[in-house]
């Protein structure tokens, strides 16, 4: 047999084999250099981009303080701009290379300010590469009835304690003074100054000393509210007659059930009236008590003897004998003079004008002190129907409501104005800020329909005077010295008043250093006038006083309503501080400055 030698080249096909492994090694090489040029180039973009926007992130803040160090840089409509393509530096103050920053800002929403003043802060930041990052940031002006308690100036003589409770933001721009009976506030406090003794206030909420001061709002805000409340047929002309505490026109709200649901809670049920006369002593319900002096004499016998005029032939007080209300001085009624009536539980006095007082208890238009005015818009034909319904003999009052809602009156803005002193009282439906050029005068208790501890904000009350709001020292807030004692003659010894008040001057109780000091009682302790229950907040320039230590005036008993913060009332000044609202992202595709505030900014309503 033949031995035959087979023949392998192993050496080409090694070669073939490392050639392989090569390819594959390099193109595995190859991907991963790609993948990781592409992780660095998407880590290069991604910071980049999130350069961009921590840069227009901080540009709102920027812009935010611009407006709050400068009010007049917030334009009154369109918008403005605060910066143009501007360099931006970063935490240490270095040059970002290639970035630039715009930043606008201006009114948006409903821009009248009727529901507060709000607005839009565009940041716009863009680099030389094509990059562009847009935000958008809501702000809004803090209304000054967002404060439960401030003011301008706290005098040297006045300072919080005795148990002084206070609920909501307070603010002054004066030294916030605690005596050593110590106070409670339960939320932030602030002051321009300082807080002198600190351990004589427990601050649940914390304080801050030294912060900004806030100032007042000036009377321009009075004419800017004077032009929207005439559109709504509700600035009215008044006139500053009258002593202090006293004026010749006054408000009366008046809710009207207008379809029959046996509530005043529908959004077209709230009305006012408006009463003038030129005896001011009469609209303000300060009644005569001279030569009213009661007492026993003897003649033959003991006889109870009260000396004639006075309150005892008063036209505003008298007593009620079931539904039917008698003046004084159409006693002697139904076996009674007119001193058994006022000595009855069943007294009471009332502002001039008032229907109980009126002839046969019914709404009068005029009497002969004054008169009601006219309402000049179109009567709605349903409320002559709805007065009848309520047991009104004729609906002829409604000619005298004017309506403070937009169903009725779709021009009302909200805003109630007197050229002059005014005296209101009611019981309010509606969102309304009552304004007068000089004092405002509360004649009796000023309520909501909604009790503000609901907090549905549905009824709110904004009272702003060009000089002071005073409580009225009358026959309906402070007990009258009749018989040889005071005597309560309202519905109750306490007065009530739901709303935040702003006084350009002081908020303050008329004679609250004289009169009773232990004649009626507020929550179980004697005190001259009873409690003064005040929900909403207090803001006026300087503390005024509104009882003593030796019991005259009244007792405070303040609480905070928080929709003033929330929702403020109609046209209420601002403290022209912007906070933060709400922020967005802006697609930058056909963007415009412009158009994006038109867009904002619809059609006043």
């Amino acid at each position: 047999m033949r031995d035959y030698n087979v023949r392998t080249d192993e050496s080409g096909f090694a070669l073939v084999m490392t050639v392989l492994v090569v390819l594959i090694v390099g193109s595995l090489v190859a991907g991963a250099t790609l993948i990781g040029a592409n992780h660095l180039i998407v880590n290069s973009f991604y910071d980049r981009q999130s350069e961009l926007e921590i840069a227009a992130e901080a540009g709102i803040e920027l812009a935010r303080s611009y407006l709050n160090a400068d009010s007049d840089l917030y334009p009154a409509d369109g918008y403005v701009t605060l910066q143009s393509n501007a360099q931006v530096t970063d935490g240490d103050g270095n040059v970002i290379p290639g970035v630039t920053r715009s930043l606008y800002a201006g009114p948006t929403g409903v821009t009248s300010g009727q529901y507060g003043v709000f607005g839009t802060i565009l940041s716009v930041v863009e680099d030389d590469g094509g990059g562009r990052v847009i935000r958008r940031a809501q702000v809004y002006q803090e209304s000054f009835s967002k404060y439960a308690y401030f003011t301008d100036v706290e005098p040297s003589n006045i300072s919080f304690g005795g148990g002084d409770q206070l609920f909501g933001p307070v603010h002054s721009n004066s030294p916030i003074k605690i005596y050593s009976s110590g106070a409670t506030f339960h939320g932030p406090v602030t002051t321009a100054e300082d807080v002198p003794d600190p351990d004589h206030g427990d601050f649940r909420q914390g304080y801050e000393e030294y912060v900004s001061e806030i100032e007042m709002p000036s009377t321009a805000e009075l004419d800017k509210l004077e032009n929207q409340a005439a559109q709504g047929n509700t600035s009215f002309d008044g006139d500053s007659n009258g002593g202090y505490g006293e004026a010749t026109t006054r408000i009366e709200f008046r809710p009207v059930d207008m379809n029959g649901d046996g509530d005043f809670n529908d959004a077209n049920e709230g009305f006012i009236k408006v009463y003038q006369s030129s005896d001011a002593d009469w609209v303000t319900g300060r009644v005569d008590t001279s030569g009213g002096s009661c007492g026993w004499v003897w003649g033959p016998g003991w006889q109870w003897v009260c000396s004639s005029g006075g309150l005892e032939s008063s036209e505003q007080c008298g007593a009620w004998y079931g539904d039917e209300f008698v003046t004084a001085a159409e006693h002697p009624h139904d076996g009674r003079d007119a001193d058994d009536a006022l000595l009855s539980g069943d007294r009471q006095c009332f502002l001039g004008g008032a229907t109980e007082i009126a002839d046969d208890n019914e709404f009068d238009a005029s009497d002969d002190y004054g008169q009601w005015l006219a309402y000049p818009g179109t009567v709605d034909e349903d409320l002559e129907q709805a007065l009848i319904d309520e047991g009104a003999p004729n609906g002829s009052e409604a000619d005298y409501l004017f309506p403070i809602n937009r169903a009725m009156n779709p021009n009302f803005k909200g805003v109630i104005y007197v050229d002059g002193k005014v005296v209101i009282s009611g019981r309010l439906r509606g969102r309304v800020t009552v304004a007068a050029s000089d004092d405002i005068i509360i004649g009796d208790d000023v309520t909501y329909i909604t009790d503000p501890g609901a907090g549905t904000c549905v009824d709110i009350l904004g009272i702003f005077a060009g000089d002071e709001v005073i409580v009225a020292d009358n026959a309906l807030n402070a007990p009258v010295d009749y018989g040889g004692n005071h005597r309560t003659f309202d519905d109750t010894s306490d007065e009530f008043i739901h709303g935040t008040v702003l006084a350009l001057d002081i908020f303050t109780v008329h004679n609250y250093n004289s009169g009773s000091t232990n004649d009626e009682w507020c929550q179980g302790s004697s005190g001259g006038r009873g409690c003064l229950f005040l929900t909403g907040g207090i803001i006026q320039n300087t503390r005024g006083a509104v009882g003593t230590s030796s019991g005259s005036g009244y007792t405070k008993r303040y609480s905070y309503d928080q929709c003033g913060a929330t929702q403020p009332p109609p046209y209420f000044p601002t403290t022209g501080y912007f906070a933060k609202g709400q922020r967005y992202r802006v697609d930058p595709g056909g963007f415009t400055v412009a158009g994006f505030f038109d867009l904002l900014t619809p059609d006043e309503p």
